[in-house]
């Protein structure tokens, strides 16, 4: 008869390695619960600052074409300016910009922004200049909104406001457009940038 062989019990594991595999799962389940702070106040502002240029040079222009160039080249700008600025905040705060909060913050915002794109482009090949203002504010607002829902409570609040203003666009002549671009991409992005800027590390 052929004794069973004795069963082997994996050896233990180090108080070290489970220690580390501890905190690699507690630093990963903080990372996910955590909201994503790297939006920048004081780029915010700059941005504001930059749309209330754009404001007054399209308010000058004398075709649609050279109005929407306008604010066109103002979108370019804006996004790079809010680029750097949110890679310099997370460098000087340690925040990661493809951590899991990162990631949902850019899904959320990601949408509106490929939706305002489209109707852009779908309104100014109608003729249909006049609602861009409002199409802009609103969804770019609903961007701020979604994607803010992962980050600090302030940056929702200024996606609310913005949509508002959109809303408030819509509703008013199509001769306010103008002006309504700059409250709501100029003023109200200054005045949040500022309240995050000191309320959040810059």
């Amino acid at each position: 008869m052929v004794s069973p062989e004795p069963v082997r019990e994996p050896p233990p594991v180090a108080l070290h390695e489970q220690a580390a595999s501890n905190l690699s799962y507690i630093r990963r389940a903080m990372e996910g619960a955590g909201g994503f702070t790297a939006v920048p106040g004081w780029g915010q502002v700059v941005i504001g600052v930059s749309a209330l240029v754009a404001a007054v040079v399209a308010a000058r222009q004398t075709s649609p074409s050279a109005w929407l160039a306008t604010w066109l080249f103002e979108a370019v700008l804006a996004a790079g300016i809010g680029m750097v600025a949110m890679a310099r905040k997370a460098r000087r705060t340690g925040v990661s910009l493809v951590g899991p909060q990162a990631r949902k913050f850019a899904l959320g915002l990601a949408p509106p922004l490929a939706a305002g794109a489209v109707l852009t482009v779908v309104l100014a090949r109608g003729g249909a200049t006049a609602a861009l203002p409002g199409t802009w504010l609103l969804l770019y607002g609903a961007g701020v909104v979604s994607g803010g829902a992962f980050s600090v409570r302030i940056v929702p609040v200024m996606g609310s406001a913005l949509m508002l203003t959109g809303v408030t666009a819509l509703a008013c002549p199509p001769s306010w457009g103008n002006a309504m671009l700059a409250v709501g991409f100029g003023l109200v992005q200054v005045v949040f940038g500022v309240l995050i800027a000191r309320r959040h590390g810059g």
